[in-house]
C-alpha cells in the first residue's frame, strides 16, 4: 500500500508559544512517513486561529484533500502552563464532611487561593458508610456562586468507597446553576481526601480552557471537511476521544510532554534516554527506560502541586524561549535568572502590533536613568469577558485601563501595589505581560528570524542599561546581554536534566547538586575540587529551539545530546502515533466478619462471599473499562485484569483485609471509513 492510498494521520500540538501540526501515513516505512509539517502562533484569544494556520499549511504543503484524513489526534501544553503559570477559571470548591482544617494539607489552601470554599456535612467511613448529609449551606450559597464562578469542584469524605454525596452535590449545583461539576471519585480512586480535592480543584479550572480548545479544533475540521475522529493525548501518553478530554482536562496536563516522549521514542528508536523537551514556556525531562517511558506512581507534579493524575514521571520547569528575563537582587555582580513566567516575546509583540511596542521602547531608551519597568507592556489576552467574573475592585479598574493594543507598564502603574494587581490579571490569563526573553536573545544574535529583531534589540538595549550592585551597566551591548542570556538557558537546561536524573536515582538535594556540578563546568575557575557527572544515556532534545539551546549541552551532561530532524513537531507526530489506554479500578472491603463490600464505579454492592465479591468486582471492572474504552475511542480494546489481595494470619488462618481490582484497555483508536 502506498502513502497516497493509506489513511492519512493530523497531528496537532497547541503550545504556549506555537500550534504545531504534522500530516503522517503509516506507509513509508516500519516508523511510517511525516508527508508535511508546519507552525503557527498560538492564539489563547481565539484558538482557532492558530490551529487553521498551522493546518491549512500542512494541507497546502502535501496537497492532500482533508477528506482523506481520517484520525486527528492533538496533544497540548496548555493545561500544564496553565498550572505552572498558577492560571485558570474562577472556581467553587464543595467539601463534604471535611473540615476547615484539612484545607492546610497538601497545597489545598495554596491552590485555592481566593477561591471561594463551601463545607457541608456528610461524608462517609472507609467502609462507605454514609454520615448524615446536609446540603442547605450549599444550596443557599448556591446563587452568588453561581454568577461568579466558571464551575465547582465537590468532594466528599471517602467519596473513593461510596459517591452518593458527591452525586447529590453534582446533581444540585447542575440543576440550580447550569454550570460544569467536577466530582472527585470521577478523577481518581485513591485515597487521601484534600490531595482528591486539590486534583478535582484542578481539573474544575481548566475546564472552561480545554473546552474551548476541544471546540475551537472541531469548528475548524468541520470547515475544512476533515470528517474523522478527535483524540487527544492524556498525560501518560495514551490517547482519549475529545469529548473523554473535556470531562476530566486535569488529564491533559503533561499532554504535550507525553506526546513527545512517544514521538521521541518513534523517530529515534532509542530505547534508553534522558528526553528533554524545551518550548515557549517550559521544559519537560522525563526518562526512557526499555523504549517505555517511567510512569509517576504518586501522581503527576506541576505547578508545585502534587495530583492524582497518573502520567509520564516527568519534571517541568519553567524555563522556556519565552521564560520571563531578570536579575539577581542585591547581588554587586547580579546573576541573569529566567522564568518561571512565561512572557510574550518583544520581537513577537513587535510583529503584532507594530509601532505601538516600538514608540514606547524608544521613549524609554531615551529616558536618563533605567527603571525598573522598562522594557515591559501589557495587553490582555482576549479571552471572553465572562472569565473576567468576580474581579476586586482594583482589578477592574486596572483592566479597563488595558485594552488590545499594548500600554507601557510604566505608564500603566502609579505604585508598587498596582504590580501585584497586574500580576493577579496575569495569573487569571485575562492579561499578557511582554518583556525581554531568550526567543528576544536570539533574535539579536541572528539566531532566530521569524519575529521582528529590531523590536527585540530595543529590549535588549533596554535590559543591558540595568545596573548592578556597584551603579554600573550589567552589559555594554545588546549582543552582550544577549549572549549572557543564551549561555545561561543552555547552563540551566543542564541543570534541570542532571536534576531529573540524581531525583530518579533517588538523590536528595538534586537542584543543589546539579547547579554546583554545572557552575563547576563553566567556571574557568573551579576550584581545588574538581568533579564532575556523566549520564549513563544520551539526552534526546525535543523542541524548535532544542538545535540551538542544546549545541552547548555534551560537555555539560556528559553524553551525545540527540535532536531528531523533525523535533520541532515531536509532541503532534507522538499524538497520532499513540494508543487508546484507561483502566477502571474497585476495591472489596470486610467492614464485618462474613460480609464482602464491593466498591466499584458509582455502586456499592455487599457479598456474603468472598470468591463472589471478587468475581463481582472482576465483572464490573471489564465492563466499566470496555465501556470507557469505548467512549476514550477505541472499538478493539483489549482488556487485562489484576487484582492486589491484602491478608494477614491470625493464629494460622488466612484473614481477608482488602483487595483491589484494576483492569486496563488498551487498543489502537478507531478511524473514519
Amino acid at each position: 500500500m502506498t502513502a497516497k492510498s493509506s489513511p492519512l494521520f493530523l497531528g496537532i500540538d497547541t503550545g504556549g508559544t506555537y500550534t504545531d501540526a504534522v500530516l503522517w501515513s503509516e506507509a513509508g516505512g516500519a516508523n511510517g512517513k511525516v508527508l508535511a509539517k508546519a507552525k503557527a502562533l498560538t492564539t489563547r484569544h481565539d484558538l482557532a486561529v492558530g490551529i487553521s494556520g498551522a493546518v491549512d499549511a500542512v494541507l497546502q504543503k502535501a496537497g492532500t484533500d482533508p477528506a482523506a484524513i481520517k484520525l486527528v489526534s492533538m496533544s497540548t501544553t496548555l493545561a500544564t502552563n496553565a498550572l505552572v503559570e498558577g492560571q485558570g477559571g474562577r472556581v467553587a470548591l464543595v467539601m463534604i464532611g471535611f473540615a476547615e482544617g484539612d484545607l492546610a494539607r497538601d497545597g489545598l489552601k495554596t491552590a485555592l487561593g481566593t477561591d471561594p470554599v463551601v463545607f457541608c456535612p456528610g461524608g462517609h467511613d472507609v467502609h462507605g458508610n454514609a454520615a448524615k448529609l446536609d446540603l442547605s449551606g450549599l444550596e443557599a450559597a448556591l446563587p452568588e456562586l453561581g454568577a461568579s464562578v466558571s464551575g465547582f469542584a465537590a468532594c466528599a469524605y471517602f467519596a473513593t468507597r461510596n459517591p452518593a454525596h458527591e452525586l447529590a452535590a453534582r446533581d444540585l449545583i447542575r440543576e440550580k446553576t447550569g454550570l460544569p461539576v467536577t466530582a472527585s471519585h470521577e478523577l481518581s480512586a485513591k485515597l487521601g481526601g484534600p490531595r482528591r480535592a486539590l486534583t478535582t480543584l484542578l481539573n474544575a479550572r481548566l475546564i472552561s480552557m480545554i473546552d474551548r480548545l476541544v471546540a475551537a479544533t472541531e469548528g475548524f475540521l468541520a470547515a475544512r471537511g476533515i470528517v474523522a475522529p478527535l483524540m487527544v493525548v492524556r498525560g501518560d501518553g495514551a490517547l482519549v476521544s475529545a469529548a473523554f478530554a473535556r470531562q476530566r482536562p486535569i488529564e491533559t496536563i503533561l499532554s504535550g510532554p507525553a506526546a513527545s516522549l512517544v514521538g521521541a521514542r518513534h523517530m529515534t528508536g532509542l530505547d534508553n534516554a534522558v528526553v528533554s523537551d524545551i518550548g515557549g514556556t517550559t521544559t519537560d525531562v522525563a526518562v526512557l527506560d526499555q523504549g517505555r517511558p517511567r510512569l509517576d506512581p504518586e501522581g503527576a507534579t506541576v505547578g508545585g502541586f502534587r495530583t492524582m493524575v497518573e502520567a509520564v514521571a516527568m519534571r517541568t520547569f519553567g524555563l522556556g524561549g519565552d521564560s520571563e528575563v531578570t536579575l539577581e537582587d542585591g547581588a554587586l555582580s547580579p546573576r541573569i535568572l529566567l522564568g518561571p513566567r512565561r512572557l510574550v516575546p518583544l520581537a513577537l509583540a513587535g510583529m503584532m502590533h507594530g509601532e505601538a511596542v516600538t514608540v514606547e521602547l524608544e521613549r524609554q531608551i531615551r529616558a536618563a536613568n533605567p527603571s525598573r519597568m522598562d522594557g515591559r507592556l501589557a495587553v490582555r489576552t482576549g479571552v471572553p469577558e465572562r472569565l473576567a467574573a468576580g474581579l476586586t475592585g482594583a482589578e477592574a479598574k486596572l483592566y479597563e485601563l488595558i485594552g488590545s493594543t499594548p500600554v507601557a507598564v510604566d505608564r500603566l502603574l502609579t505604585s508598587n501595589a498596582q504590580n501585584a494587581t497586574l500580576n493577579r490579571l496575569v495569573s487569571r490569563g485575562l492579561v499578557h505581560v511582554a518583556g525581554f526573553t531568550p526567543s528576544d536573545a536570539a533574535h539579536v544574535l541572528g539566531k532566530q528570524a521569524n519575529w521582528d529583531a529590531a523590536t527585540a534589540r530595543l529590549g535588549a538595549e533596554l535590559f543591558a542599561r540595568k545596573r548592578d550592585g556597584r551603579g554600573q551597566a550589567i552589559a555594554a551591548t545588546p549582543e552582550a546581554i544577549s549572549e549572557r542570556v543564551l549561555t545561561t538557558l543552555t547552563r540551566l537546561s543542564a541543570e534541570v536534566i542532571l536534576e531529573t536524573a540524581f531525583a530518579e536515582d533517588g538523590l536528595d538535594g538534586a537542584a543543589t547538586v546539579a547547579h554546583a556540578l554545572v557552575q563547576r563546568a563553566v567556571d574557568s575557575h573551579p576550584g581545588i575540587a574538581r568533579l564532575s557527572v556523566a549520564l549513563d544515556r544520551p539526552v534526546i532534545g525535543l523542541g524548535a529551539s532544542a538545535p540551538l539551546h542544546y549545541a552547548g549541552l555534551p560537555p555539560l551532561v556528559g553524553h551525545d545530546c540527540v535532536v531528531p530532524e523533525d523535533t520541532d513537531v515531536a509532541n503532534a507526530l507522538g499524538a497520532v502515533v499513540g494508543q487508546v489506554r484507561v483502566s477502571a479500578e474497585a476495591r472489596v472491603s470486610q467492614p464485618m466478619e462474613g460480609l464482602f463490600r464491593v466498591a466499584s464505579g458509582e455502586s456499592v454492592r455487599d457479598f456474603l462471599d468472598e470468591a463472589a465479591a471478587i468475581a463481582a468486582a472482576e465483572t464490573d471492572v471489564r465492563a466499566i473499562a470496555a465501556g470507557r474504552a469505548r467512549d476514550a475511542g477505541t472499538d478493539s480494546a483489549e482488556i487485562e485484569i489484576a487484582s492486589e489481595f491484602r491478608v494477614s494470619t491470625v493464629e494460622g488462618q488466612r484473614m481477608f483485609i482488602e483487595a483491589h481490582v484494576v483492569a486496563v484497555a488498551s487498543g489502537r483508536p478507531r478511524i473514519a471509513v
